[in-house]
Order: structure tokens, then sequence, then C-alpha cells
């Protein structure tokens, strides 16, 4: 190989250059980390700058640290761009990269390929020896790279305003949503825990009370306190239970028994409340509490009192602790007794601060209290009437009877009593639930010889007879097999109506039946208010029962006259007499007079039921025969009811004698009674006694019984006493 020439370096613009050193001089590009200091921001270098182009002073560079790096960077790039790969013999020489100095613009683009034209390689410095290149060919051309800007740093004041809009922006994002919460979501955010803070407590309406004709009252509610205990928190149930029984009076034993630790029906969960007593006086709960004994508390309750005790307890009944009626009265009339509870709703804080929160809500329905009853019953004659029934009653053994008061002209019950009969105020200490029974409704009986009253107004009311009827009485009369007879044989006289009346002669009254017939019969025992429940205004209230025409055997055309094969009740019996005295016209019996409203407002009870049985001629015949009853002593004999006279008044009555029957089957003993009514020439009061016994004693206890109740009760309301001499005089057996 021929020897190269050498020829002085050319510098970056094509200039030759000689060396100082005589090493040849490097590419640019090429010679080093020197070289990429010598080019320019643009990509040019010093010397391709001319004189003209000088470096910027330190001083008055650009502010921006990050140049240098970007400078040594891209110069370094643009070295390793500018070495030519060796070409291989015999192929042209291939077009050099590009070498790209970019200083943040566009820079001078140099290839390998046009250097290499002008300056062969140096052996010593560049390696083994290249062949020249033949014919130049153009450098392929490759898309300049888009040079990489360096960050920007943001301007402080620009940071200040953006951060102070984000942080205005924040704000104001809240602040609508606080106004949001506050306006639309409020109701529904405050509801959501509302029912931890909601606290009830329940606004107790007292019950209505009970009160006679005057007003006085029978059974009336007072306020009390109840005592409960948490068996969870009480330390020692003995102990406590020792101190709580005297103050309570119920036995230790019992109260220690009610403290015992216990779980909830159907779950594990400890039963936290138990009653220990109700009804207790407010001063007895203040002594109670005042023991501070722990897991002991009280509350408020309701206590029923019964001024009288057994005072028309029948006829009133009794409640259960929790002021619900369950007997009498009091069962009745629950519905209108009854208070409608209010109730208070309020927002309280928790634990400690379980107190009422000033302005949270609150809702408070008012309770309304009870209406009360203001009854017909005369609290006075009731009680005389209970004591007089009760001492005629005392000497009896198993005895029952019943005493019912009428006021004529209005139906009004002025007294109602029952023996046996019990405490109203403490209704679990009798003998037998029977002892609660109001006897004068419930008490079913065949009511004997009280019933020819019937068969007889309707006789006259029917033209079968007249007040001076007479006819031959036997002493016996045979009727379906069965015969009958009486206890004042008239041994075939004759015998007048009012002798028939005052002898109870139950052959007489069969032969006036016969007249009357059966269906007539029956038709004035509805007619009189039997066979059916009077409505007074007691619960359970037995209608009685009458034998239809189409089951009639042949012994009933004798017993049904007569008061038997009948089913009646002592108060059915009174109404029926009731009509007699009242000139003929039938008055439902009752005993609500009215009702107070909790305001005072009175209204009167609903009329009671009147129709028509006898025309007042034969009403009034109907007494005056009756009169006999009381008043026919004589050497025919004497009247069955010369003991149920009062002194001083006339008495219009009849004696009875009949059978009880329960559950269909005959009970020993009989049903003595009395029915009268005084004064007889113009009736003021009926009064009906009823008693039986096993032994047979009734009849000896209801006309006394009825004279000292008629007495007084005429006494009492200051009734004149009638004229002696105008009572009527009896011929039993006319000549």
């Amino acid at each position: 190989m021929p020897p190269r020439s050498e020829e002085p370096r050319r510098d970056a613009t094509g200039s030759r250059r000689g060396s100082s050193r005589g090493a040849e001089p490097r590419e640019p590009g090429v010679g080093g980390i020197s070289d990429a200091r010598a080019y320019t921001p643009r990509g040019r270098t010093i010397r391709e700058g001319g004189a003209e182009q000088r470096r910027t002073p330190r001083s008055s560079r650009s502010g921006d640290p990050f140049r240098p790096a970007l400078q040594v960077l891209d110069g370094g790039r643009a070295g390793r761009a500018g070495r030519r790969e060796p070409t291989p013999a015999g192929e042209p020489a291939r077009a050099g990269r590009r070498t790209t100095a970019s200083g943040g613009r566009a820079g001078v683009v140099r290839t390998v390929a046009d250097r290499s034209a002008r300056e062969p390689f140096d052996d010593e410095d560049e390696g083994p020896p290249r062949r020249r290149p033949g014919p130049r060919r153009p450098a392929a051309r490759r898309p300049v790279r888009k040079p990489r800007r360096p960050p920007r740093l943001g301007d402080a004041g620009r940071r200040l305003r953006l951060g102070t809009v984000l942080a205005l922006t924040l704000f104001a994002s809240i602040g609508v949503r606080l106004v949001y919460l506050q306006t639309v979501d409020s109701p529904a955010y405050a509801d959501g825990g509302l029912s931890n803070r909601i606290a009830k407590v329940e606004l107790p309406a007292p019950r209505g009370a009970i009160l006679d004709r005057a007003g006085e009252p029978l059974a009336h509610s007072v306020e009390a306190r109840y005592v409960f205990a948490d068996p969870t928190r009480v330390k020692d149930r003995f102990a406590t239970a020792r101190l709580l029984s005297p103050l309570l009076g119920v036995p230790a034993s019992d109260l220690a028994d009610k403290m015992k630790p216990s779980k909830l029906p159907g779950t594990n969960t400890p039963s936290q409340f138990v009653y220990l007593a109700r009804g207790v006086e407010i001063g007895r709960a203040k002594e109670i509490m005042a023991l501070d004994l722990a897991g002991i508390n009280v509350h408020r309750d309701e206590r029923r009192e019964v001024p009288g005790d057994d005072l028309a307890a029948n006829l009133i009944g009794f409640v259960s602790q929790d002021m619900n009626g369950l007997e009498g009265l009091e069962a009745k009339y629950d519905d209108v007794l009854r208070g409608q509870a209010g109730q208070r709703i309020y927002e309280t804080g928790l634990g400690d601060l379980a107190a009422p929160i000033p302005g949270g809500y609150s809702s408070t329905t008012q309770p309304k209290p009870g209406s009360s009853l203001r009854l017909t019953i005369n609290r006075d004659l009731q009680f005389m009437t209970q004591r007089i029934l009760s001492k005629y009653l005392a000497d009896v053994e198993g005895g029952v009877g019943a005493a019912v008061i009428i006021d004529v002209p209005t139906g009004e019950v002025l007294a109602q009593a029952s023996q046996p009969t019990y405490n109203a105020a403490d209704p679990t200490k009798v003998d037998s639930p029977a002892d609660r029974d109001d006897i004068a409704t419930t008490f079913v009986v065949d009511p004997g010889s009280i019933h020819k009253a019937i068969t007889y107004g309707a006789a006259l009311q029917e033209k079968v007879i007249t007040p001076d009827t007479t006819f031959p009485v036997a002493n016996t009369v045979v009727r379906g097999g069965v015969p009958f007879s009486d206890t004042h044989p008239a041994n075939g006289r004759t015998m007048s109506i009012p002798g028939m009346l005052a002898f109870s002669s139950n052959v007489g009254t069969i032969a006036i039946g016969d007249k009357l017939g059966k269906e007539r019969l029956i038709d004035y025992q509805k007619r009189f208010g039997l066979g059916q429940a009077t409505g007074e205004g007691l619960p359970g209230e037995a209608p009685g029962r009458l034998l239809p025409a189409d089951q009639w055997s042949g012994s009933a055309y004798g017993s049904v006259p007569i008061g038997h094969s009948v089913d009646a009740t002592p108060l059915q019996m009174a109404a029926a007499y009731a009509a007699i005295a009242n000139n003929g016209t039938y008055v439902q019996p009752h005993l609500i007079k009215e009702t107070i409203g909790p305001d005072g407002t009175r209204t009167p009870a609903a009329a009671p039921v009147t129709r028509s049985v006898l025309s007042p001629d034969n009403a009034a015949a109907l007494r005056r025969m009756l009169e006999a009853v009381t008043t026919v002593d004589g050497p025919a004999g004497r009247a069955t009811g010369l003991a149920a006279a009062v002194p001083g008044y006339r008495v219009a009555g009849k004696t009875g004698t009949g059978l009880r029957y329960d559950n269909g089957k005959r009970q020993p003993g009989d049903v003595g009674s009395f029915i009268g009514m005084a004064p007889a020439e113009n009736p003021r009061y009926v009064v009906a006694v009823f008693a039986w016994s096993p032994g047979g004693e009734g009849s000896s206890v209801a006309a006394p019984a009825f004279r000292e109740m008629m007495g007084y009760t005429l006494r009492q309301n200051r009734v004149p006493p009638s004229l002696t001499d105008k009572s009527p005089k009896f011929e039993v057996f006319p000549r």
C-alpha cells in the first residue's frame, strides 16, 4: 500500500490548520469531553462560530441550572454518533450516521462520509488503515430528533394564585355541602339517631268512678304506686325481702321468691323487672324509697277503692291490677269507665345526662280520663237492704238470697242485694267464685206461687174472671196423671178470687188457667217480661225460660199456671209486679241513670222500654185482691203473707214457694219468696225477696225480710202512711 501523504488538518469549516505537536487532529465529537465543552448551546463549536461568536461569560449565562448537564449529554451523544464504522473492502463507503449537536435548538449535521472524503485515516491514532471510499453516495437522511426541552420551573406568584384558587374552591365546596346538610338532608340525618335519644313516658288516664244516685262514690280510682324489683341488681334478696315485708304486707318468703334471678320466657336474657306489690299507698311508697334498697324502685300506679267494701259489690264488680273491668258493672261498662292513656315523647341525653334536651324533639298526647257512671242505687237503702238480708240468712245454713227494690213510676232499681257477698276491694278472698255472682240476675228458679199474680192478671184482662168471681174449689186436681193439691183445703166450698190468692190455692188457679188457655197465658208471661233478660245493665243476666205451647205435656196445664215449668230470675219477677203497681204499664228495670264525661258533661241513659200489659182498672183490681195476702186472718184461716204486713201501710203482694235447678237437676230445699208493693192504694215501691237453703228454711225468711225492707224504704222517703180505714175487707168463702 503506498504511503499516505500527510495533509494538514482541516477544521470544521474545511480550513487547513497545523498541529503544534504534529499529531493528527481529531474529528469533532470524537475527541471526548473537551470537545463537548467547546459546543455552544446551539450545537455549533466555537471554531464554527467564527471570531464573532464568543462564549457567554458565566455571569451572563442563563439561570437554568440544568443547561451544563444537558450540554455534556448532548455533546457525548454527538461524539458517539460521529464515529465512523469501517467499511469492508470492495464496498463503497456507506453514508455515515447523522451527528447532531443540540443545545436547545437545531444544530449543524455532519456525516462521516463528508469528512472521510477530505481527510485520510490516521494510522497512528485511528487504528488500522481504511480503504478510501469510492464515489460518494448521498447520505441517508434520518428524521431529526426533537430535542428535549428542560423542565420549566413554576413562577412563585403563579403558584400562590393557584394555591389560593384551590383553597377557595375547597372551602366553597365544603360550605355548599354544609348548607346542603343543614337544609336538605338535615331531617334525614337528625332522624337517623333519633331512636337512640327518644324517651317515652306513658301518661295514665284515671278510670271513671261509679257513683250512687246522689253522686256518692261506690267505686273510684286513686293515685298509688307499684313496687318492683330488678333481680339483676338486688344484692341480697332475703335481707331485702325482710325489710319490705312489713311495709307491703306480703310474706318475706314470697318476696324473696319473686326476686329470684330468672330468664325471660324463651330467651337467655335475664329478667330485669318483677312486680312486688301493686296499688301501694304513696306514703308507704316513700318509706320504701327511703330504705334505698339496691334494685328496688317504685312507679306511678292506680288503685281502685271501694269505700263501702261489700256495699253493692255484687253489682259493681271489680277490676284487674291493670284497671281492666272483670266482673259486674266494671266489666259491662269497661269501655266507658276506662280512660285513654296519653304519652309524652321527647329527646333525652344518655348516661348521667338522661334528661330532656332543651329545644329537642318533644310531643305530648294528653290522657283522656274515663267517664263516670251515676247509678240509680241509693247507697243508704242498699246498705240497709244488704244488712237485713244478711241478718235473716245468717242462721240459715248454706243460705242464698237476693233482694230488689224498684221505684215504681221510673223502673229505677234503688237497691239490689245478694247474699253471700264479698269485698270488691279484695275480690280474691271468697270461699267460691259463685259468692261474687249477682243473685238477682243469675239465680234462676221456678218462681212458684208468686207467678199466680200473672195468671190472675191475664184472666182479668181477658175477662175470664172479675174481682167478684167465685166458684167451688176441690182439694185436689189431676193433670197429666200428676195430682195438684192445696195447703189450705177448701173441701169443695166456693171461694172468692181474693180468697184463692190469700190461701194460694193451686186448684183454683189451675181452673182459671184452663179457662185462659195456654196460648194466652204464654202471651202474658212475655208481656210481663218473662223469658227474656230485662237488660238492666249487668253482664251475664239470665233470660229465664218459658215452656213453648207445643211442648206442653198434660201435667204442664197444672204446673205452668201456678209457677212451675217456668224459669225466671228474682229481677224478672220484681219487674212484673212493678207493672201491676204502675197501673199495668211495664217499665224496664235499669241501674244506669246517666254518664258523666271527664269535662262534666252529663248524658242521660237511654229511656227504658215500656209497654202496656194491663189496663189501669184491672191493675188496680189485681192490687186490691193481692192485699188479701197480707190482711186475711180469721175463722177461715190465716193468709200466707201476714208476716209481710208493714204497720201503717197497705201492702199488696204474694208469697211463693219455688224450686231451684242447677244444670237441669233439681236441688234440695225450696226457694221462699215474697214480692209486694206499698202503699197498695198508690204504690211507690216494689220489694222482692228470695231465699233458698238446702233445708227449706227460705219461706220463713222472705216475708219478714220484706217487711223490714219495705218499712225502711217508706220511712226513708217520707211516704205518708195509708189510711187504714180505707183498707178493703175480704171474704174467702162467700155464702
